[in-house]
């Protein structure tokens, strides 16, 4: 199972064709000149390459190895997040994009300071730096790992080369070339699993006989309703645990955050929401189809030499090598296919990165620092990032395994993070104490129940058929990753007290710990004084439950805002660094009190791009006082 002069031509035509990219947005069109342009595409993305370049952060290579075996091992049942993916999009579109966008941020962990104050800001920010960084490393070193495994492929060559690329293009095109190589991308993705499952499926007789097939060896799954949350997968925890990892993922990350604001209207971000959804859609059938066809195939002509280890990212690249080696183009196109995947994420782990040390732990501290030296810096922070993900690979090769701890704290960290942004979107009583304790409160769980999952689970593996090592770690997406890997063996049959609660489903991560910050932090902001009405900028709330009651009657509404008053005007209409205070309506009867002045945002001093050196920009061009 060697790799063929065509295979290795595809291959390196991937990486010069990427690199191309951002060679071709360095050197045309603003040339990155300015911050805006460098880390929000000057904020000019139409709907479409966003859409695209969404899917392609989510659509990891991990999840183009892990998601098939899932499917070999528990069947269809997996097939069911695909119903998550409506909730999972619908509410960012229609409740995330509209503050992040309307506030002109660059970074999401600004509107933490908007909503509380810098120290919030900045745990967050660490907090993401941290998640990042560990996952950066894995995510280029696992993959390359199996192909090495399987194909002999030089594993440090393929890493190197994949970080080099990646760094390059990154730090010389920006976003807007990150975003371009994401659709390139995600069409050799596409390409490379079609060619897999029809070769495949040919081979078997066709699709018909696969699936007649798998449903004879019982992989087509009904509907589960089983409401047990212990249970691996059921519709329940595919369809609703998976909205909170689907929210965890594209309704906060930066990463993800970031696309939507560069998009050059909110009415574009919102699209590109709505149209990244068919295209996932379309991604998980690919990825179970390819799953299915490798099951029966295995049956029939088995994948691994006997007496061979293998684990179930392995799987996947050795029915690739066995079913497309006659087809000289087509494993090289599959390989790519599988580092487009790395790329893509890496990429986008790069520049947000980059945008949140800049704009969270820089900028406050050099306020003065000229438009120049800051593109500058940020091109530096993204190529300094992309050296330190080399350095993780290199870490990750050496932890053995330790490397499954490694991984789950991305998905540790997912959650609580979800937990912080709608624990100040949603609860405007929230104050920046709760905050602080509900998130460190949130992680605190997260790693109890993460790692005590882990150290639970070892020694109780049951090995694979075929196989003397454990079952595999299931990789599925950047924002489940890790929990994925916590519950990667079958629960034991009657699991008693924390016991069982370390067999919780990971599909259920996101949404306890999401939970415990929002109910630590509203506990906490209660007994330390709830944030006055007043202090609370409307801009950064969302009154979810007046807009879920719409029936009831204006006055139990906005009792239910929680003396929040928000402006008669729609949001739009307020000017960039503007706020709209509660005091923007007339003179109000009962309390008498006359209209607020409206305030510009702190952070807004000093900065580019939201007003001028006399004060922000008025409706009409007008400067208005400083």
């Amino acid at each position: 199972m060697e790799f063929s002069t065509a295979d290795y031509s595809i291959f390196v035509l991937l990486l010069v064709l990427s690199a191309a990219i951002g060679l071709f947005y360095a050197l045309s069109g603003g040339r990155q000149r300015t911050v805006q342009e460098f880390l929000l595409a000057n904020r000019s993305m139409g709907f479409l390459p966003v859409a695209l370049s969404l899917l392609a952060t989510f659509q990891s290579a991990v999840a183009i190895l892990g998601v098939p075996s899932e499917i070999y091992r528990f069947g269809t049942e997996y097939w069911f997040l695909g119903c998550s993916y409506f909730l999972g999009l619908l509410i960012p579109a229609h409740v995330f994009i509209p503050v992040f966008y309307r506030l002109q941020i660059t970074s999401t962990y600004e509107y933490l300071e908007l909503r509380f104050n810098k120290t919030v800001r900045i745990f967050g920010t660490v907090t993401f730096i941290f998640q990042m960084v560990i996952y950066m490393g894995v995510v280029l070193y696992a993959p390359a790992l199996a192909l090495n495994a399987v194909t002999g492929f030089d594993l440090w060559s393929a890493v190197l080369t994949i970080g080099l690329v990646c760094t390059l293009y990154t730090t010389l095109g920006g976003l807007k070339a990150v975003i371009w190589t994401d659709v390139f991308q995600t069409l050799v993705m596409f390409a490379g699993q079609l060619a897999v499952i029809v070769v495949g499926a040919q081979r078997m007789g066709g699709m018909a006989r696969v699936w007649h097939l798998a449903e004879q060896q019982g992989k087509i799954s009904g509907i589960d309703l089983n409401p047990d949350p212990y249970v691996r997968y059921t519709f329940w925890t595919l369809a609703f645990g998976g909205v909170f990892m689907m929210l965890s993922l594209y309704g906060v990350n930066q990463a993800q955050v970031q696309r939507y604001l560069s998009s050059r209207s909110e009415r574009q971000a919102v699209l590109s929401c709505y149209a990244v959804f068919p295209c996932q859609q379309i991604v998980l059938c690919l990825s179970c189809l390819t799953g299915l066809v490798m099951f029966v195939y295995d049956r029939e002509h088995p994948l691994a030499p006997s007496g061979t280890h293998r684990t179930p990212d392995q799987l996947v690249l050795y029915f690739v090598m066995d079913v497309l080696q006659d087809l000289p183009g087509l494993p090289g196109l599959f390989v790519a296919c599988l580092f487009s995947g790395s790329l893509s994420t890496i990429s986008s782990a790069f520049n947000s990165l980059a945008t949140v040390t800049m704009e969270d732990l820089v900028r406050p501290h050099f306020p003065g620092l000229s438009e120049s030296r800051a593109t500058l810096l940020s091109k530096l922070l993204a190529f300094g990032y992309g050296l330190l993900c080399l350095g993780m690979a290199y870490v990750s090769s050496m932890l053995g395994p330790v490397l499954q701890a490694a991984i789950s704290i991305f998905g540790m960290v997912g959650g609580p993070l979800l937990g912080l942004f709608c624990l100040g979107m949603f609860f405007p009583c929230a104050n920046p104490t709760g905050a602080v304790v509900g998130l460190l409160a949130g992680l605190a769980m997260a790693f109890w129940v993460g790692i005590g999952s882990l150290v639970s689970n070892m020694g109780r593996a049951t090995p694979l058929a075929n196989s003397t090592v454990p079952p595999p770690i299931n990789l599925t997406t950047p924002a489940v990753l890790a929990t994925t890997l916590l519950t990667t063996t079958t629960p034991p049959p009657s699991p008693t007290g924390l016991q069982k609660f370390y067999n919780l489903s990971y599909m259920w991560y996101s949404a306890h710990n999401s939970t415990t910050v929002i109910a630590v932090g509203l506990l906490v902001s209660l007994l330390t004084g709830p944030t006055p009405p007043s202090a609370v900028d409307p801009r950064t709330i969302f009154p979810v439950l007046p807009r879920l009651l719409c029936c009831l009657p204006a006055r139990y509404r906005q009792r239910l805002c929680c003396g929040v008053r928000f402006p008669t005007q729609p949001r739009s209409a307020f000017p960039t660094g503007w706020a709209p205070c509660q005091g923007t309506r007339p003179r109000s009867r009962a309390t008498g009190r006359p209209p607020m002045r409206c305030r510009r945002r702190p952070s807004e001093r000093g900065r580019g791009g939201h007003g001028t050196a006399a004060g922000p920009v008025l409706p009409g061009g007008a400067v208005g006082p400083r």
